[in-house]
This record gives C-alpha cells, structure tokens and sequence, in this order.
C-alpha cells in the first residue's frame, strides 16, 4: 500500500498555509535547514522571500534548495520539492511579499506585516520543482496501523 500523494493532491498540499522547512547545500557542513513562510500555486514555482544573510547567500551559491512542508497532526502528511533556482528578484517585490504574507496572516494582516519590514535589500528566489516526495498517512485507520506498514513516498 503506497502513501504517495498523486500530483494533484501534493500541489494542493504544498500550496496550504504550511510552514516550510528550506534546505540548502552548506559546503564542509550539514546543509541549512531552517523554518521559512513560502508561496505555491499549483503548477507553478516555490517563492521565497528572503532577508540578506546566510540563507540567502547559500541559495545564491547552489543555485538551489530543497522545501518540506508537513501537516503536524495525525494523520501526517508531507511534501517535499526540490529544484533549481530560476530566477532572483532583488529587490523582492512588496506585492509578492503581501500575497506570501497575507497567506499566512490574512489580507490586512499579511499587508501589513510585508508593507512593515519589506526591505530593498531582500530577495525573491522562484525555485523550479523538479524532484517531489510525499506520504499521506490517512489510508490508515490508526498509528499502530502506520507504525506497522512499512514506510514509503514517491520521488518524481
């Protein structure tokens, strides 16, 4: 019995309010891995609205990343995307920085957090999905049910 979410279904995941866990290649050290707010319509690209630092010239120097996003309740769920970057926008675009916040804060909120600590010096990276894994354990009645079927996802 496979936990693979068809694309449709891991598209309409990963375009919920979700918060992301991005993933970048760190040279001599594990890669970075830390919580992000995201923006994911089905079809189209993962955008992330970064400040300058760390993270920001990490995605720079790979030119890539990798995003999880996961629902914390039973029954999990996950999605995770990774792929190329194709574009970097700097300055980020205020809009974009409104529809990424207002999707996790709601329209007057979500503008006003952007409008409130949108920078020129923050970057819009627009990432490509190439690659996807997923899982969706509600085909399970239970956890001892899930904690005895052997695990899986699908890569794409």
């Amino acid at each position: 019995m496979s936990m693979a979410m068809s694309a449709p279904e891991r598209q309409e995941f990963l375009a919920a309010p979700h918060v992301g866990v991005l993933a970048v290649e760190r040279p001599g050290r594990a890669p970075l891995a830390v919580p992000v707010w995201y923006g994911y319509e089905p079809g189209g690209e993962v955008l992330v609205w970064s400040y300058p630092g760390a993270k920001e010239q990490l995605i720079r120097a790979s030119g890539r990343f990798t995003l999880t996003a996961q629902s914390a309740e039973w029954p999990y769920k996950y999605v995770s995307v990774e792929g190329a970057v194709v574009a970097t926008e700097a300055p980020a675009p205020l809009d974009v920085a409104i529809a990424i916040s207002a999707h996790y804060l709601g329209e007057a909120e979500g503008r006003e957090f952007a409008e409130g600590c949108h920078q020129p010096d923050q970057v819009l990276f627009r990432m490509r999905p190439e690659r996807w894994l997923s899982a969706d354990f509600s085909q399970y009645g239970s956890v001892v049910e899930a904690a005895a079927a052997p695990l899986g996802g699908t890569s794409t």
